[in-house]
């Protein structure tokens, strides 16, 4: 077969994406093809960072050249990345990509430690990540970032005040732990807190972003209706623990996203504190909470499994010292990057196959 651009296509528009199904052509994930002699070089443009398949597509593109033009040509395979996104340019938040909300329904599942993990581990994939602590009355980011005495600045666009968000560990970081001494309880009613989040939400300047997670708070509470009735919310992660009692709670917070009038994809469910393995003994397994409980409820829903976390003590340590746990090597660092490689696999699956989702209007 001659070597040509339009043949080069051709061969290539054999090769799917395994999760998305469709050929890399008509995806147009296949750019900036150029020949020089026998040395051919494109661009194969994945549809995240941390798309944990990428190994399988460059492989599979290799394959299909090699079967049609033989190994003489000299190939360069340059794997980058463009998140996708179901979001039009709106009014608020303009420049995110996609908005993810991290739920549980009950509390101390250790969701904003999962939250925390998270956003640091899709930043070290090469994402824009931001990061909101909705949890108004326990704020938590601030102490599990080490950024307890920081302060974010405030700019004047127009007539209006901005907040610049804190940014560490490459995660731009919004909380009412920032605007409100240490010590201090925020003793509000409900549509003071969000008003908080509406703020959060429209009054900071976020820029360009792929992925803006919002922690929210335990249960199903007035924060996450004024979440759904201010942005279109890409999906939901439900993060719970074995337990019965955490995953009945688990159980209302899912169904409240699958509610005719809310309508929020689930992207998955997570099951923390798994199991617990003893430093000395890495090998052993202690199921403590139960069994597979996260893995039920998913199954019970119809809705992706995302993977478990164990209970290892150095992530209650990441979480005290400010220092995330994804950031450490180790067992908990491979469970949280494969976790975040496959909420990414999710979000872009879910972006290729099903509609936007619309702010949320309740009638009372």
């Amino acid at each position: 077969m001659q070597l040509t651009k339009e043949n080069i296509l051709k061969t290539l528009s054999r090769v799917q994406d395994p999760d998305l199904k469709k050929d890399l052509v008509t995806l147009g994930m296949i750019q900036k093809i150029e020949i020089n002699g026998n040395k051919v070089s494109f661009d194969v443009v994945l549809t995240t960072p941390a798309c944990p398949l990428k190994e399988v597509i460059k492989n599979n593109c290799l394959e299909a050249l090699v079967e049609d033009f033989g190994t003489e040509p000299e190939w360069s395979l340059f794997m980058t990345a463009q998140v996708t996104t179901v979001r039009d340019a709106a009014p608020v938040l303009p420049q995110v990509k996609n908005i993810i909300a991290i739920a549980s329904g009950k509390g101390g599942v250790g969701k904003s430690t999962t939250a925390v993990n998270l956003a640091v581990s899709l930043a070290k994939t090469g994402a824009k990540v931001g990061l909101i602590d909705a949890d108004i009355s326990g704020p938590s980011i601030p102490t599990m970032f080490n950024v307890e005495a920081e302060q974010p600045a405030i700019k004047k666009i127009g007539e209006k005040n901005i907040i610049v968000p804190i940014e560490q560990y490459g995660v731009k970081l919004m909380s009412i732990g920032f605007l409100t001494p240490v010590d201090s309880a925020v003793v509000w009613r409900g549509p003071m807190a969000s008003s908080a989040l509406k703020q959060f939400i429209s009054d900071v300047e976020w820029g360009e972003l792929d992925y803006l997670l919002i922690d929210l708070p335990p249960g199903t509470s007035d924060i996450h209706l004024t979440m759904v009735q201010t942005v279109p919310v890409t999906g939901a992660v439900i993060v719970t623990t074995p337990q019965k009692v955490a995953l009945a709670d688990a159980n209302k917070g899912l169904s409240m996203f699958r509610q005719p009038q809310i309508n929020v994809p689930i992207l998955g469910v997570i099951e923390n504190m798994a199991y617990f393995t003893p430093e000395e003994l890495p090998d052993n397994k202690y199921y403590i909470f139960g069994k597979e409980g996260g893995k039920k409820l998913a199954a019970k829903y119809d809705v992706p499994f995302l993977g478990e976390i164990p209970i290892v003590q150095s992530i209650r340590e990441s979480g005290d010292s400010g220092y995330p746990a994804v950031l450490k090597d180790g067992v908990t660092q491979e469970s949280y990057m494969k976790l975040a490689e496959e909420i990414a696999r999710q979000i872009a699956i879910r972006n290729a196959s099903q509609s936007k989702t619309e702010v949320v209007e309740i009638k009372a």
